[in-house]
């Protein structure tokens, strides 16, 4: 009977000791499966994001709806902020009637906004050029997605010197509907080679934060023009102030994994 309990016990040693050492290696495991998962990739969104034009683009709308004599302007931009010119079409036409003149409003407000860009410059997001150096040194590949065309796209990133820090910029006209849709943002991960559920999407935008939840990507919104209610707090995965901060969870997410 003696030896019957000796055996037992030493059965039960053995357990115990492969059960912490399978534990062990099962936590290892999923840290190194969301190191794989989560850190991947950044797409940027670019207006609101990396640049202040956001604003300026809303004072170019409603400068140029008071020369039309177009009342009411203040609150139909935001509902297209974060849209391709297709989607905001829709939303235009539906406050101001099928018979408006979309495409030559959409030509006089990319007149005036390139007239502001002249005079003052184009604004960089404070912190946007320090986290691209520093994803530029990095593993991460990162993106771009943004509603705008192409044409205003690579010009923004021209005159910054920001074009060289993309490996992917997919633009609004490439993609028949733009954000919310999530099709901008599955064709940006596409283009980059990762799942979305590998990639960050920072985002400015209610609109943007919808379509990079819905392509499955981890969020991270920086409020710009529009604070986010009850449904987009609880579509973003993160929120910062600004670019800076996000830096910082990104450098201590990389400082964490590297400990561990």
């Amino acid at each position: 009977m003696y030896w019957f309990y000796i055996i037992v016990f030493i059965f039960w040693r053995i357990l115990l000791i492969w059960s912490k050492h399978t534990d062990s290696n099962s936590r290892r495991k999923v840290r190194l499966s969301e190191r794989e998962e989560e850190m991947k990739a950044v797409v940027f969104d670019m207006d609101g994001v990396l640049f202040d034009t956001e604003l300026i683009c809303m004072k170019a709308w409603i400068a140029i709806a008071e020369k039309w004599n177009m009342p009411g302007m203040e609150e139909v931009f935001p509902k297209c902020i974060g849209l391709n010119a297709n989607d905001s079409r829709r939303i235009v036409l539906d406050a101001y009637g099928e018979e408006f003149e979309y495409p030559r409003f959409r030509q006089e407000t990319a007149d005036w906004f390139q007239e502001y860009i002249a005079r003052n410059g184009l604004p960089i997001k404070p912190g946007a050029r320090q986290i691209l150096e520093w994803l530029d040194g990095t593993e991460y590949t990162v993106g771009l997605a943004s509603s705008t065309r192409r044409s205003s796209v690579m010009s923004h990133l021209e005159q910054a010197d920001f074009q060289k820090y993309f490996s992917v910029v997919i633009t609004g006209d490439m993609v028949e509907h733009s954000k919310p849709r999530p099709d901008i943002y599955l064709l940006a991960c596409k283009a980059l080679g990762v799942s979305p559920t590998q990639a960050y999407a920072v985002e400015d935008s209610p609109n943007g934060i919808r379509a990079a939840h819905a392509a499955g990507m981890r969020t991270i919104l920086v409020p710009d023009m529009i604070q986010p209610d009850e449904e987009i707090r609880g579509l973003s995965s993160k929120i910062f102030k600004n670019l800076e901060e996000v830096r910082q969870y990104l450098a201590d997410l990389d400082e964490k994994y590297i400990r561990e």
